[in-house]
């Protein structure tokens, strides 16, 4: 039999995403190539693996137990490697991370950058995706850690908090509350907000910050990212609340005011539960904490 380790990969990453295209995005490959592996694939092993719609692709009970035994077998030669390869020099390796936007565009680069002049052997590869999208990456093996906002499931993995992180009102600089040094969430309840979308871990503790006080919210845009949210701004069209990590990308004309009282966002490292860090890994896991010490 004669199966390689690019046709199980590929084959997990169809049966995760359930759609060959967002594995070959993941993949980086092309989709025929992915179809050509997974093809061969079912000719060697004489099986069918996958049940295919126009909508779906899904395992079929041989592609099911396929997927549980691969992923275990693929996670534990994963390890070997790796410490294989350490041996020479156990700060050289490859680093996968994923980060919530807000994180990516201002905590992630100073990190990296840190990692670059101290550590120049490890190479990071960032994946800049939403909160759930960061806890599937952990949560399925296919990053190192994640960085993201308060999980909502943390038994499910080891965490440490780095930094709390206030959220902040921006608006025009002709706005009443630019002259202001804080603004209750009260008054936010009266003023059309542009927020951030559900796919955001912040959205949920911005919901929560105004439902815990009563306060209606008057929700008039939502959006995935805080720089599409500060260009609506800019438009006259509302106001935002946004992580103060991501001020970095506030344009001229627009004001950050704190909100009183304050809330914040807890940024937190997360891995999958009782699996210890590569030592390129745990590297730049402590990075993260030295740099978020900067911040806070």
């Amino acid at each position: 039999m004669n199966v390689s380790m690019r046709q199980l990969r590929a084959f997990l990453a169809v049966a995760h995403h359930r759609h060959f295209r967002r594995a070959a995005e993941a993949l980086h490959l092309t989709q025929p190539a992915v179809s050509r592996l997974i093809a061969d694939l079912e000719a060697e092993l004489d099986v069918r693996l996958f049940d295919r719609s126009t909508r779906e692709v899904v395992p079929t009970e041989a592609g099911r137990y396929l997927e549980q035994a691969a992923a275990r077998v693929l996670d534990e030669l994963d390890g070997v490697l790796t410490h294989v390869r350490t041996q020479s020099d156990p700060l050289r390796g490859r680093v996968r991370l994923a980060a919530v936007p807000t994180l990516s565009a201002g905590l992630v680069p100073p990190c990296i950058a840190r990692c670059a002049i101290d550590h120049p052997a490890i190479e990071i590869i960032l994946r800049d995706q939403n909160q759930a999208q960061v806890l599937d990456a952990v949560r399925g093996g296919e990053v190192d850690f994640g960085l993201t906002v308060e999980p909502a499931t943390p038994e499910e993995f080891d965490t440490e908090t780095i930094l709390r992180d206030p959220f902040r009102v921006v608006c025009r600089a002709d706005h009443p509350f630019a002259s202001q040094r804080h603004v209750s969430w009260t008054r936010l309840g009266h003023e059309p907000l542009i927020l951030l979308d559900y796919a955001s871990g912040s959205r949920r503790l911005i919901d929560a910050a105004f439902a815990a006080r009563g306060i209606p919210m008057q929700v008039t845009l939502e959006v995935g990212h805080p720089h599409t949210a500060f260009r609506m701004v800019e438009a006259g069209l509302g106001v935002t609340v946004t992580p103060a990590l991501s001020l970095d990308a506030l344009r001229p004309g627009l004001v950050a005011v704190n909100v009183s009282p304050e809330v914040v966002r807890e940024v937190t490292l997360l891995r999958r539960r009782a699996r210890s860090l590569s030592p390129p890994a745990q590297t730049v896991w402590n990075a993260f904490r030295d740099v978020a010490l900067t911040l806070a």
